[in-house]
């Protein structure tokens, strides 16, 4: 009886644990952090169910690689500013650094600042060949990066995918999470379209984790899109939001909606 119950007891405390966290993420999805615009494109992004297939909580270090303008931002600080930490592993800037990036590095570290929305936050360096240190060694629990790999890709090739991956290896704790997001190329076209259009195939970027030391623990079909052959003018860039080709077949664009996009979650192994 005894054991019954501690049973009890200890499936009643994983439940509550599970829903603190669905709530936490549920909140700050919804929280005033977020613009309606930003909002809007949960649609396609599904932010809440892919943190949740994740396996992000509250207590996490978590390490978010190239996070922009702070889309997913919006939503990973609220979650862990208690009793976790956020790191944004942002862009590394020099001085041959164009001025987009200066200025976009400089608007998100305002937002670090006391009295802003990601007060607190940390925020260090990525970039594929010259900042690999995005974290303590050991010492993050969890590295997401939504929709990059194909920029490291293209812009670095298979040195930058290793590096990159072998820096999140890094970074990880033993039993660590990745989470990667990426717009999905059919695995029947030609390689080369990695090169350009923005999308990847799912065999690359596994058996990218995989050399790196990662197990592929699952994947989940969360933000896929079946309406999206992947083979576009422009490349990713011609579906929302971008909409590359300006008013030219629009409505057919905005009817696809936005990428295929593979949901990938690795671990690194306890040894």
């Amino acid at each position: 009886m005894k054991k019954l119950a501690q049973f009890v007891l200890a499936a009643t405390l994983g439940m509550s644990s599970g829903f603190a966290t669905a709530d936490a993420i549920s909140d700050a999805a919804m929280s005033d952090l977020r613009t309606s615009k930003a909002k809007a494109r949960d649609e396609y992004r599904n932010p809440q169910q892919t943190l949740r297939f994740f396996g992000l909580q509250p207590d996490m270090t978590v390490v978010e690689v190239s996070p922009g303008g702070g889309w997913y931002t919006d939503i990973l600080y609220p979650v862990v500013k208690e009793s976790g930490k956020y790191v944004a592993a942002h862009f590394y800037v020099d001085e041959n650094s164009n001025e987009y990036y200066k200025k976009a590095l400089a608007a998100f570290k305002k937002k670090t600042e006391a009295g802003e929305k990601y007060q607190g936050a940390t925020v260090t360096a990525f970039h594929p060949t010259k900042a690999l240190d995005i974290i303590d060694a050991g010492t993050a629990d969890m590295v997401l990066t939504f929709r990059n790999v194909h920029n490291w890709y293209m812009r670095e090739g298979d040195e930058g995918i290793d590096n990159a991956f072998g820096a999140f290896f890094t970074a990880l704790k033993p039993g660590g999470v990745l989470g990667v997001v990426e717009h999905e190329l059919p695995e029947s076209a030609e390689n080369d379209a990695m090169q350009k259009s923005g999308y990847m195939k799912r065999s690359y970027v596994v058996a990218a984790a995989e050399k790196a030391g990662f197990v592929l623990e699952a994947s989940s079909d969360v933000n896929a899109n079946p309406m999206d052959s992947a083979d576009h003018p422009k490349g990713v860039w011609t579906l929302p939001p971008r909409l590359a080709l300006d008013d030219q077949d629009r409505e057919k664009y905005m009817a696809i909606g936005e990428s295929n996009r593979m949901t990938l979650k690795f671990i690194k192994p306890k040894k």
